[in-house]
């Protein structure tokens, strides 16, 4: 049994990766881009633009699941004096961020490399900020995830998850339904669960926030 679990989950992966290799070239042209991506990555920003209300220094920020950069080309305009990490388990994506952020422009502190959000490629407590937008339901161990997080942030360190919110008949209709009947082997947490994720790995000053009608998304924010 045990066996079997974790076969599914090696599964689980491998699919999320290969879909999102082919998925790279035409990613920024999605619907999807418009309707849901676009906001997730507003939800962070302004979430973010609070945070500097008391962090006016520089920092550094991890972005799990980066895809295409776009975060990454965001935060270059906002001129936020911050070193940006785009992590992706997609070298197809991590190749395309990188071409984009030369293309555009983007300063020498951008930086894109592959790795496993389970495993993530850097020190205890090094960074001061960690976000992850729309890629979160992909992953099959998400309590791993959640605490690799945890370790990687620097005391006092903020992590903003967003992902789709299908604690409504809506949001169940669109992730539930919908975009699991699309990309299949994936998980959107309840808020509650979402919560637990939070609390176990052992964040404080848990807080949630929901965003957008067609496409509800939830944000959830802890600290460390």
């Amino acid at each position: 049994m045990l066996k079997e679990v974790s076969q599914r989950k090696i599964d689980f992966k491998r699919q999320a990766r290969s879909q999102f290799d082919d998925w790279a070239n035409a990613y920024d042209r999605s619907i999807l881009h418009h309707f849901l991506f676009r906001p997730g990555y507003m939800m962070l920003m302004e979430e973010m633009a609070r945070w500097r209300l008391s962090h006016a220094g520089p920092f550094d920020l991890l972005d799990i699941g980066c895809g295409t950069g776009e975060m990454a080309g965001i935060l270059a305009a906002a001129c936020w004096p911050v070193t940006y990490i785009g992590l992706d388990y997609s070298p197809s994506m991590c190749a395309t961020a990188t071409e984009k952020a030369r293309a555009g422009g983007c300063p020498n502190r951008v930086i894109f490399v592959g790795g496993d959000s389970e495993h993530l490629p850097l020190a205890d407590a090094c960074v001061e900020f960690v976000i992850c937008a729309n890629s979160f339901h992909h992953y099959p161990h998400q309590q791993a995830v959640v605490s690799e997080v945890y370790r990687i942030l620097k005391p006092g360190g903020r992590f903003i998850l967003v992902d789709g919110f299908r604690d409504n008949a809506l949001g169940w209709f669109v992730f539930d339904v919908a975009i699991t009947y699309i990309e299949k082997s994936v998980y959107h947490a309840p808020w509650h669960v979402m919560d637990r994720y939070f609390n176990t790995a052992g964040f404080t000053n848990i807080s949630r926030r929901k965003s957008s009608i067609l496409f509800p998304l939830l944000a959830t924010i802890g600290d460390k």
